[in-house]
């Protein structure tokens, strides 16, 4: 039988950290890197479908094509611009720059905003989003592309 009487626990473990915005982060920059890589194999297996021709590459297409997999290759994008903006932070926190616990949860949350912004301005920029076309190749008249806004 044991003596011990302090209610606490004998080592830090998860239940007694507080959450805070790196942490998030850093945990977050590490499920990214594991998404991105399974959104490789599903990158190349588009690519192979499309090389084998009609037969391979219609099946993929109609899956691509619902709405469950436009979530999902908006999902693999917004996953690959956090891990990107994310590594800058990382590099430069590990060039010793930000260190400032308050300072370094800020860029963890700017990190996550333009992750989310650069998303969208790839998908509105490759002209992915339905009814917006943004060269005006259409000639749908475009606010963007034809200035209307102002």
């Amino acid at each position: 039988m044991s003596s011990w009487t302090d209610k606490r626990p004998m080592s830090p473990h998860v239940s007694i950290w507080k959450w805070h915005m790196t942490m998030a982060s850093s945990i977050l920059h590490r499920i990214t890197g594991v998404g991105n890589y399974i959104g490789i194999f599903i990158v190349v297996a588009w690519l192979f479908a499309t090389a084998a021709g009609p037969d391979y590459y219609e099946p993929l297409a109609s899956i691509v094509g619902t709405i469950w997999g436009q979530l999902i290759l908006f999902g693999f994008t917004l996953s690959i611009s956090y891990h990107l903006l994310n590594g800058i932070r990382h590099l430069v926190m590990d060039a010793g720059r930000a260190l400032n616990p308050k300072f370094a949860s800020f860029l963890s949350g700017l990190v996550l905003v333009l992750s989310v912004a650069l998303a969208v301005a790839i998908w509105l920029l490759a002209g992915l989003v339905p009814g917006v076309d943004p060269l005006n190749i259409t000639g749908t008249g475009n606010m963007i592309a034809t200035g209307a806004a102002q």
